[in-house]
């Protein structure tokens, strides 16, 4: 089972967020502006609405965080012949989301930015966004499994961990991951009544027969 398998089997549920991704890169009032035009969702209360317009309008990462962000969930989840990448599906906007709309979640994925930065200065003299591809594979080896990864590396394993975890619930709940795993919705179908050796089973007749 390759990555991208092993992310569906998860079943991760929908974060209720992410349907307000807004264009990380824009400015403050570009994004107060887009969020106050914002089409209220089904199924969202006027009070709901309205908070996360509001979370919308703040910005909590810097530039440097989103593109490390970025960087990292496209390792997670990358582009392949099926689907776009992470970002592609704007995933770093989904996590810039759901920091504000559950704030445990700020300290945590900010101090494990910070510590993938800290890390690759150490290793390779540079932040870790600009690392070459194959110093932040190397890196990320060391954290994505668990059971293998060092004593040490046990801040690394937890923060990816929750990285993996948004990853994937960002992108399998975003129109390009909706159709990578190949849902439909409700679909109708047709009935043609109750088979005729059922009803006879059960010593009625059909009306036609």
């Amino acid at each position: 089972m390759n990555r991208r398998d092993t992310l569906k089997a998860l079943g991760l549920a929908a974060a209720a967020g992410g349907a307000l991704m807004l264009d990380s890169c824009g400015t403050k009032e570009a994004k107060k502006d887009a969020a106050t035009a914002a089409e209220q969702l089904p199924g969202v209360t006027d009070i709901e609405h309205e908070r996360n317009s509001k979370l919308a309008e703040e910005q909590f990462f810097t530039t440097h965080e989103l593109a490390t962000i970025g960087v990292l969930a496209d390792i997670i989840i990358p582009a392949d012949d099926v689907s776009g990448s992470a970002t592609d599906a704007g995933v770093p906007d989904f996590i810039e989301f759901m920091v504000k709309d559950i704030p445990s979640y700020q300290t945590p994925i900010r101090g494990g930015l910070k510590w993938l930065d800290v890390q690759c200065q150490r290793r390779y003299g540079n932040a870790f966004a600009k690392c070459e591809a194959a110093q932040q594979l190397q890196l990320v080896d060391e954290i994505a499994y668990p059971a293998k990864a060092k004593p040490e590396m046990v801040r690394g394993v937890s923060f990816f961990n929750l990285m993996r975890d948004l990853t994937a619930s960002g992108f399998f709940t975003s129109e390009i991951g909706v159709k990578d795993i190949g849902y439909v919705g409700n679909k109708p179908g047709v009935w043609d009544g109750v088979p005729e050796d059922v009803l006879e089973a059960h010593g009625f007749k059909s009306a036609w027969g």
